[in-house]
């Protein structure tokens, strides 16, 4: 009977120390995703069926809470904003000089024809935060070893109901994460390579996000330049940037 309870605590402490492990990972990937502030350039090149188009933008960011986009080409988007503060986002189109709110079924909809949702775009909160994650296993892509996590949701609004994601053991980023529906459906693949070392952070500056439910090879999201834990005007973060 001594050895059993010996046996069985022991085996409680292992969950419980592998639990511990897979969410101080998450912990980590978060720290290297998310800062104080951000400001970057990057290009949005959408694979359509009949023709490839690049949406050339420059973002700021706020932590997780706000947001601010402006497309600076082609021409059709040049001008075009999108704001985002807490769990609101307003788009301003230039050609009809209107401010429209997106919410509700909306936020379904695809960003400029890409693999990528409005509501993709609003989801910024930290894993930690939303998702339980378990260690599942490891596998090798690119050359590099990461741990393969099951995140389930633990709150009651998530995007998705369930990720899975594979993180490089030694530089804390995900290289790869599949996005399911509470059915059990996946929904969206995402890649990401290229990954750089931005003082003591290490970061993604390629990523392909795939709506598996649509043709075509996804959306490409390429970072030419990035700034971290930067000062950012506060006006940047109001309604009134989208028409300055």
């Amino acid at each position: 009977m001594k050895y059993i309870i010996t046996v069985t605590a022991l085996a409680f402490l292992n969950t419980f120390a592998v639990a511990q492990s897979a969410e101080e990972i998450i912990q980590k990937v978060d720290e290297n995703m998310i800062s104080s502030t951000q400001i970057s350039t990057s290009e949005m090149v959408i694979y359509g069926r009949r023709n490839t188009r690049t949406v050339t933008s420059k973002n700021y960011a706020e932590g997780t809470e706000n947001s601010f986009t402006e497309y600076l080409s082609p021409a059709r988007e040049k001008g075009t904003k999108m704001l985002k503060l807490d769990d609101q986002l307003w788009i301003y189109n230039p050609s009809s000089d209107r401010t429209i709110q997106i919410s509700g079924h909306m936020l379904k909809q695809s960003v400029m024809g890409s693999d990528l949702s409005y509501e993709d775009m609003m989801e910024e909160r930290e894993l930690v935060e939303m998702y339980e994650p378990s260690i599942i296993g490891e596998e090798e892509i690119d050359g590099r070893q990461t741990w393969k996590l099951e995140l389930n949701a633990i709150v009651d609004d998530p995007t998705y109901e369930r990720q899975t994601i594979w993180v490089d053991q030694e530089r804390f980023v995900p290289l790869k994460q599949e996005m399911f529906a509470k059915s059990g459906r996946l929904l969206k693949r995402v890649t990401l390579r290229d990954v750089q070392l931005f003082g003591d952070r290490w970061y993604p500056t390629k990523m392909n996000y795939k709506d598996v439910l649509k043709d075509g090879k996804g959306t490409d999201f390429i970072i030419s330049d990035i700034e971290f834990d930067v000062d950012i005007p506060a006006y940047i973060f109001t309604k009134a940037s989208l028409r300055k």
